[in-house]
């Protein structure tokens, strides 16, 4: 296993504060994450709302997470696009920067074929010398990489793993089957990080380590330790705030508890927009439960 890039990662929020990036706030969120024992960070992901970040604020995130971690923990930074000359920029900018890794989602709204992904992630990785993780979501993206095509694309020399958010444990052991034993496979979806773990994977990329970084590395840690029973009792012990940071699109909810917690302001962007009142409702009760608000 490639214990560099496994455990628990967190999908790291972009916190704002009067319209900017909230520099202060990130560099404290990102020291909390470290101190509560998080084995790696993702900046500028979909959590991160990266999709509305400008390319200045895109690279300058990345800049503070690598500056923050100080080498302590790897950062995997967000440098995806649906634009294959924009995410090349990007992912040059992460190396510079100091990145240990590059997450790439594959292109959204465009739809390309399972031959144009592939071009798409072969154009990066020809174009920057850096270890790649692709990233699959079909829900977001509307397109799916498929097993073979993964397996296709995990011959590039730097292509290291995928992040998989499918929800798909069938496509998941399809993947694990057709590509290198070395190949990295990490959950994108809390909800399936224990059964994902027990086909093959080596962590995952957490939207909810975000409000509970010390609980997710620690259900890690007990399955990489053996100790099963541990591991599946604090996954069922997360799952109902795992489903609270899902009432509403993420990373509104995520962002909201945290500004509940007093970590961050509670400023998003839109069309992201505050949540609605029932459901504000039933992630304080969630909260409460939890004894973290």
């Amino acid at each position: 296993m490639n214990e560099k890039f496994s455990g628990s990662i967190v999908a790291l929020i972009t916190p704002f504060k009067d319209g900017k990036v909230d520099e202060k706030g990130l560099r404290e969120v990102i020291e909390w994450h470290i101190a509560s024992g998080i084995d790696g960070l993702v900046p500028c992901g979909t959590t991160g709302e990266s999709a509305t970040l400008s390319h200045e604020e895109h690279e300058r995130v990345v800049e503070i997470t690598i500056q923050s971690a100080r080498g302590r923990i790897p950062v995997i930074a967000g440098t995806g696009s649906n634009s294959t000359k924009e995410a090349i920029r990007l992912t040059k900018s992460a190396k510079q920067a100091g990145a240990d890794a590059a997450l790439l989602i594959s292109p959204y709204y465009n739809k390309p074929t399972q031959e144009g992904l592939y071009q798409h992630f072969k154009a990066i990785s020809e174009a920057v010398d850096i270890p790649l993780f692709l990233y699959n979501i079909p829900g977001r993206t509307a397109v799916n990489i498929l097993p073979t095509t993964i397996a296709r694309i995990a011959e590039l020399k730097n292509v290291i793993g995928v992040k998989e958010a499918t929800g798909d444990l069938k496509q998941v052991a399809e993947t694990i089957a057709a590509c290198p034993k070395e190949f990295i496979i990490l959950s994108g979806d809390d909800f399936t990080t224990l059964p994902l773990l027990a086909v093959g994977g080596q962590g995952v990329i957490s939207v909810v380590a975000n409000v509970v970084p010390k609980e997710t590395a620690a259900m890690l840690d007990a399955w990489f330790s053996g100790n099963f029973e541990e591991a599946r009792r604090l996954h069922y012990h997360l799952l109902p705030l795992t489903q609270a940071m899902f009432l509403e699109t993420s990373p509104i909810p995520v962002k909201t508890a945290l500004w509940l917690m007093g970590r961050i302001d509670s400023e998003m962007r839109l069309p992201l927009y505050q949540m609605s009142e029932p459901n504000l409702v039933k992630l304080k009760e969630t909260l409460k439960k939890y004894k973290i608000f």
